[in-house]
């Protein structure tokens, strides 16, 4: 609970407690403090066991720690029923983006994707782009401005 409290913090709270609630009343301080988070953390199991019944057999499974966003993504990615793990597996970055440069630079994809380049598939991001000719120009489409 008080994991991150270092030594020198919690020497600080002591003398900060002695110092407020004086020496004679401390250990009465303390007891009722603790009693309270007892009566907390009861109240809290009761509730949760509470909800656990009223929704039924259906949510046997069910953890309230799910109910945090993270925890329950890392479990839904976790699940292999979905079949994610093929669909992470599946995906090339590396070819998709190759596939990416080839269609800017206007090469052709197919032959590139077929036959391995020089360069292991790789792009070469140092090559400025070849600027095309003036009669290279795509025809003018009078109905598309």
């Amino acid at each position: 609970m008080f994991n991150d409290i270092g030594p020198l913090e919690l020497v600080t709270l002591i003398v900060l407690a002695v110092l407020v609630f004086g020496p004679d009343k401390l250990p009465k301080v303390i007891q009722d403090v603790t009693r309270t988070i007892r009566k907390i953390r009861d109240f809290s199991e009761s509730a949760k066991q509470d909800i656990r019944q009223e929704l039924g057999p259906e949510f046997k499974d069910f953890e309230f720690e799910d109910l945090n966003p993270k925890t329950f993504i890392r479990k839904q990615l976790d699940n292999d029923d979905l079949g994610l793990k093929e669909i992470r597996n599946g995906f090339d970055l590396k070819k998709e983006m190759a596939e990416v440069a080839d269609a800017v630079h206007g090469r052709d994809t197919d032959s590139s994707s077929s036959a391995p380049s020089s360069s292991g598939g790789r792009v070469d991001m140092t090559k400025k782009p070849e600027t095309p000719a003036a009669d290279d120009r795509p025809p003018f489409d009078a109905d598309a401005t």
